[in-house]
């Protein structure tokens, strides 16, 4: 299954950059870029598959912020059949893991919709700390939405405080 064919209107609503419908051509279009800011080291792009039988669930991304590149910006998800299922706890800390050793950056950081629980035990997961009450642009519906902001100090990363399994990217 595509990345295009995952995403769906319950997952595109927690998403500030994927709307629906997302088309194959849009899929293409988002790896294109993303590919051209990873070889400037500029972004991480993740296609998450499940061992098993390499079957596509979903996505995760790493970019530095804009005008603080010392600062990377996770997100993060899976297509709807995927949930529940534990993936996103062995896939978020080793894209942690390469962020901090690839793209040199000081901290990491992820907005959340206060009302997702499997996102907010993502960020516990990999030991983010709150930062507080924010807002993010959401260019999928074309507003600002109301977040939770958290972040994640690269030191704290690199002393092995964070809560990750031990997994092979």
């Amino acid at each position: 299954m595509s990345l295009a064919a995952l995403m769906s209107e319950a997952i595109s609503r927690r998403l500030a950059s994927w709307p629906v419908p997302y088309t194959p051509v849009m899929a293409l279009d988002r790896i294109s870029g993303v590919r051209m800011a990873a070889a400037e080291r500029r972004s991480l792009p993740l296609i998450v598959e499940r061992r098993a039988d390499g079957a596509v669930m979903g996505w995760i991304s790493i970019s530095r912020a804009p005008g603080a590149p010392e600062t990377g910006l996770i997100t993060y998800w899976l297509g709807e059949g995927f949930h529940g299922h534990g993936y996103m706890r062995e896939a978020a800390p080793a894209a942690m893991r390469e962020a901090f050793a690839l793209m040199d950056i000081q901290r990491l950081r992820a907005a959340v919709q206060g009302d997702n629980a499997p996102s907010l035990a993502v960020v516990r997961l990999l030991g983010m700390a709150p930062m507080g009450e924010g807002r993010i642009w959401c260019p999928a519906r074309g507003r600002d939405e109301p977040c939770l902001w958290f972040e994640l100090p690269r030191e704290q990363a690199l002393l092995g405080q964070t809560a990750g399994a031990e997994v092979t990217p």
